[in-house]
């Protein structure tokens, strides 16, 4: 891409895997400031190394650690993330384009989010969990070249680091009570978190239930 058709919210391409824009400094030679979507890495990049991606229906992609596809079949209820691919906002909003947000509450005409935005119902894109017989995986830009490389070992690659590791911070998703707890240590599918529970890694894994935070590591 020319540098002054990079704007902030598009999906784009970068070394062959799905990251958005969230800045563009011209005056820096690593211009682009991109985040990948996978794990919220942020990463630096020139315009000519990325290429824009118009995510529509049906395109799957990991998301901070969790599949989703993104649908219209239904209106967004409470606890939805949704991504905004046709932006309207008021005065008063403060979206743009391709932002993910969590719906809070809804009504007739649109929804009310996390961040505070009214979101009209046809300014989203509903991100359901999990991938489906019809989805259309967009994590990586050349799917067959990637799988071409070690199908085996990448596809294990890519779910191992999915997966729960120690350090990990998760956050209940249960308006009633939040709860934000690190994983302490991991024995086979057991994951033991740091207020004493013990849970099975598809539960932490299941969005509807947890929301990854950031590792430890990485901060």
């Amino acid at each position: 891409m020319k540098l002054f058709q990079v704007r902030k919210g598009q999906f784009v391409y970068y070394q062959n895997e799905l990251h958005k824009v969230y800045a563009v400094k011209p005056m820096f030679k690593k211009s682009v400031h991109l985040i990948r979507l996978r794990d919220l890495t942020q990463v630096l990049a020139s315009a000519p190394e990325i290429e824009r991606y118009q995510p529509k229906e049906t395109d799957s992609f990991i998301f901070n650690k969790k599949i989703f596809t993104l649908s219209k079949d239904r209106k967004a209820e409470v606890g939805d993330y949704i991504l905004i691919t046709n932006p309207n906002p008021d005065i008063l909003d403060h979206y743009s384009l391709n932002s993910i947000e969590v719906v809070e509450k809804v009504e007739s005409k649109g929804v009310i989010t996390n961040e505070a935005n009214g979101i009209l119902h046809n300014e989203y894109l509903l991100m359901v969990p999990g991938s489906h017989d019809y989805s259309n995986p967009i994590q990586y830009k050349n799917m067959e070249h990637w799988a071409e490389q070690d199908a085996d070992s990448e596809t294990d690659a890519l779910f191992s680091d999915l997966l729960p590791a120690i350090g990990d911070v998760y956050q209940k998703n249960d308006q009633n009570s939040p709860l934000e707890t690190m994983v302490v240590a991991v024995h086979g599918t057991t994951v033991y978190l740091g207020n004493g529970l013990q849970v099975h890694q598809n539960e932490l894994m299941d969005a509807e239930k947890w929301l990854f935070q950031y590792n430890l590591a990485d901060q």
